[in-house]
Order: C-alpha cells, then structure tokens, then sequence
C-alpha cells in the first residue's frame, strides 16, 4: 500500500507493481518504463511527464490522473479506466486499447 507515496524522479522501470495502491501518489517525471502495473490504483495519481511506454496497465485504474505530458507509447491499457484523466500532451502512439474506458467515459476498442 503505497497511497500518496512521493517517487516523483524515481526510476522503477521494469519492476513488478502488480495490484499496488498508488492512489494520490506523487509519480511525476518517473520512469515506469515496461512496468508491470496490472490491477494497479493510481486513481487522482500525478504521472505528468512519466514515461509509462510499454508499461503493463491492463486493469489498472487511472480515473482522474494527471498524464500530462505522459509516454504511453505502446503501453498495454487493456480494461484499464482512465475516466477523467488529464490526457493533455500525452503520447498514446501504439498503444493497446481494448475495452478502454477513456478520459470522457467512452469505451475504446480500437486494439481489440
């Protein structure tokens, strides 16, 4: 249970944070790149300016996160909920949507 933890800078690239509570968390410009972060709760998390490319987020729960400025490049957001989410600047480019719940509550299905 890592709720409103500070690792703004951190770099946990390629750890295992499967099901971690990392809600109200302070994550800004960390490096979560490749990150298993499955099942994981950053509900009202700041990830602005954190490289998530090619993180593991499938289920994750990123409702109402701060990502901007975010590297989602070919991150695997499968069932993951990012309704509410600051999205502003973040970069998606080849990453999974399948049965995404996106920033205005629409589903994507689009990597299905």
């Amino acid at each position: 249970d890592l709720r409103g933890a500070y690792f703004e800078n951190a770099d946990l690239r390629g750890a295992n944070l499967q099901d971690v509570q990392l809600n109200g968390a302070h994550l800004k410009n960390a490096n979560f790149e490749e990150t298993d972060l499955m099942w994981a709760n950053l509900e009202n998390a700041d990830l602005h300016n954190t490289r998530l490319d090619g993180a593991y987020l499938q289920g994750a729960n990123l409702e109402v996160a701060n990502l901007n400025g975010a590297n989602l490049e070919w991150a695997n957001l499968e069932w993951a909920n990012l309704q509410g989410a600051n999205t502003d600047y973040a970069t998606m480019k080849g990453a999974i949507l399948c049965n995404t719940t996106m920033p205005d509550g629409t589903k994507d299905n689009s990597g299905c």
